[in-house]
């Protein structure tokens, strides 16, 4: 048994599928097959069920990932302990982030200084997700509205903006400074899509304020929804770090204080950070507890 098979492995299992495994590995199909089965000669059980063109694991595949993982990820962390007992300032900084304020200023900042990092950037979608990624070292952290609590995760926030309310400039509230969220409970919304991470905080505080959205038209980006306030279709809720010079609707400021959006910066403090990772969370923390943004 050898790294390099335990590494096929993974992957296959990962994809369920020998072919896109393959690709993904920059090998052939039969010689991959050929890695996995001396791998089940060496452990004496099969691993996979296959049917077809899939391959999924069985119930010793699925023992024998979890201790895999779990190797593979100490190897990766000791490959980073070693680089920075070198005095290495280049490395790998991974982040899974939905959304923060003004992010990529403090990579460009960071990246002045340490041109040799390498970024890996990803979105899930859930909190549980990207708990499983800080648990298993895939990331180094996360920047999400909401913390991870869990133990053996520590969340610090890092950033607060205010939520607005955007309404075009023919709307009834276009005369208005400030609005209540009850004045708004009939209106139609345009907004993202269930799932989008201001989604749901905005569908929580309209829960709480006691109704809940009708909303007309969703999007998959900031830019579709400005498009769509043009022609009137319904009103928007609306962040304070996305508004730009020429704003192409009126925006109103909601009066309840829950009307702020929080970002937490999470990280597992039980895998180990690498220097790089440690200098880049630093930089970010206090950046935006300077109030450099």
């Amino acid at each position: 048994m050898d790294l390099l098979q335990l590494k096929y492995f993974q992957k296959v299992a990962q994809l369920k599928h020998l072919t896109q495994a393959a690709n993904k590995l920059y090998i052939s199909q039969p010689a991959l097959s050929q890695t996995i089965a001396r791998l089940e000669k060496d452990i004496g059980v099969p691993l996979f069920n296959r049917t077809g063109r899939q391959i999924n694991l069985n119930e010793y595949g699925r023992v024998f990932l979890k201790k895999v993982e779990i190797a593979l990820n100490a190897l990766e962390e000791g490959k980073r302990e070693i680089a920075d007992m070198a005095g290495l300032e280049r490395g790998t900084v991974s982040i899974d982030s939905t959304f923060l304020p003004h992010f990529s200023d403090v990579i460009n900042s960071f990246r002045t200084f340490y041109p040799d990092v390498q970024f890996t950037i990803s979105q899930t979608t859930t909190i549980e997700k990207k708990e499983q990624l800080l648990e298993s070292g895939v990331i180094d952290f996360s920047i999400s509205c909401k913390p991870i609590n869990k133990n053996g995760i520590s969340n610090i926030p890092i950033q607060t903006e205010e939520m607005l309310i955007a309404v075009p400039f023919k709307h009834l509230l276009a005369n208005r400074k400030s609005v209540k969220l009850s004045e708004i409970s009939n209106e139609d919304f345009i907004h993202f899509k269930k799932g989008h991470s201001f989604r749901d905080a905005t569908d929580e505080i309209c829960q709480k304020a006691g109704f809940t959205m009708n909303v007309v038209c969703e999007a998959d980006d900031a830019n579709t929804i400005k498009e769509l306030l043009k022609s009137n279709l319904g009103i928007a809720f609306w962040l304070e770090s996305l508004l730009e010079k020429d704003i192409p609707f009126h925006y109103l400021h909601i009066e309840e204080s829950e009307s702020q959006r929080i970002y937490y910066l999470s990280w597992s403090e039980k895998r180990y950070l690498s220097l790089a990772a440690r200098t880049f969370q630093e930089l970010l923390i206090q950046h935006y507890n300077n109030g450099d943004s």
